[in-house]
């Protein structure tokens, strides 16, 4: 497919609560079945800071080699029947300036031109120049915000580093962060801020939805961190500490404002009443939505130095097939019905709108529990 300019643009549906496409339930529900409707790709190993909850921190790198050839990324995007939107993730994919302009920006004008929708995943610390380039054609900028100040910022943003990271360079990366947001949102990007719900952040997420707002966001996602990379080693909190600061954010939230919960360890077939309380009150919530896990069920992520293809960012599986070799969809297909891991959490209540827990869900918070055989007890 060619790459068209902003004047041949296809119309697309606004992202909003009632409109999530990279929520797999919406094309299970279409085509009865999970189909490939989301593709992230890495764009780098690359990244300014080493985040201590982050999920990729094992494959970040000091230099990495060269991309491959961008036409054949395209190429195979071209052959996914059913794709609605694109992700592009790193390491810190707005690193490099070259990155941006010759594999990013293309990228977002291949979706434009499709009229899929595009996500990007950024700390926000880079030049604002690299971000102004996105404005035309991008959807949704995601960044990760889990501080109430520069000290949280620099404890948490530097914690897998290596080597000495003085306060006042924080400082500076954590101001850039603020006014780039405040800027792109003032432009008319959409900010998805996601704060990660664990040991450190489960007491503050009030004050740092508050902060969230004032960066301009327009959208607030927040997701459990999960032991996987470098927040392997990091203290898990119960699932009723867990509990405690959902509804501790609801109370004090800004009810204006689009909050997405994604991957909660909380279903409607569990038989706790508090866990059935807590998932009533996240449906009744304005502006509130669940978003399924994506990962191997609508998404897989291309490594665009490799071609290596994996179905999830957190599982410990390797590679499950190249692009240099096969298409997405057929590696996709061969996921969801030949392997063995899948068959244990592919679940789906189409009443509770619910597609079950991801593996790390359950071998954390359900070891040994069959999803298969639950359902629903109230909604």
């Amino acid at each position: 497919m060619s790459i068209l300019e902003p004047s041949s643009i296809i119309p697309v549906k606004e992202l909003s609560p009632e409109y999530d496409p990279w929520d797999p339930i919406t094309s299970l529900r279409e085509y009865g079945q999970h189909v490939l409707t989301s593709v992230e790709m890495t764009v780098t190993n690359l990244c300014n800071m080493r985040c201590e909850h982050c999920a990729v921190g094992d494959s970040l790198t000091m230099k990495e080699g060269e991309l491959l050839p961008l036409t054949k990324m395209l190429k195979r995007l071209d052959e996914v029947e059913h794709l609605q939107t694109i992700s592009i993730t790193g390491g810190e994919p707005m690193f490099r300036a070259g990155t941006v302009e010759n594999t990013i920006v293309p990228l977002l004008k291949y979706a434009r031109a499709r009229g899929i929708r595009s996500q990007i995943n950024s700390n926000l610390t880079m030049p604002y120049s690299r971000y102004e380039q996105l404005l035309p054609y991008l959807d949704v900028m995601h960044i990760s915000f889990n501080y109430v100040n520069g000290d949280d910022f620099h404890e948490v943003g530097f914690a897998n580093s290596g080597h000495p990271v003085s306060k006042e360079a924080a400082y500076r990366l954590y101001d850039t962060m603020l006014e780039n947001s405040r800027r792109l949102s003032s432009d008319g990007m959409l900010i998805s801020a996601e704060s990660m719900i664990n040991y450190r952040t489960h007491t503050k997420l009030p004050e740092i939805h508050r902060l969230i707002g004032d960066m301009g966001a327009r959208r607030h996602e927040v997701h459990p961190m999960y032991a996987s990379s470098f927040a392997s080693k990091l203290p898990v909190l119960s699932l009723r500490e867990m509990n405690t600061a959902i509804h501790s954010l609801l109370d004090h939230r800004d009810p204006e404002m689009w909050m997405l919960f994604g991957t909660l360890p909380f279903f409607a077939c569990s038989f706790l009443e508090e866990d059935q309380q807590l998932l009533s009150r996240l449906r009744s919530e304005k502006n509130v939505t669940l978003r399924n896990d994506p990962d191997g069920r609508n998404r897989v992520n291309v490594n665009l130095f490799t071609g290596d293809v994996f179905v999830t960012d957190f599982a410990d599986i390797s590679a499950f097939g190249n692009i240099s070799d096969s298409k997405l969809d057929d590696i996709f297909t061969e996921w969801q019905t030949k392997h063995p891991l899948n068959q244990q959490v592919n679940c789906y209540c189409d009443a509770a709108g619910c597609c079950g827990p991801n593996l790390l869900v359950a071998d954390m918070y359900y070891p040994g529990v069959d999803f298969k055989t639950r359902k629903a007890i109230t909604l």
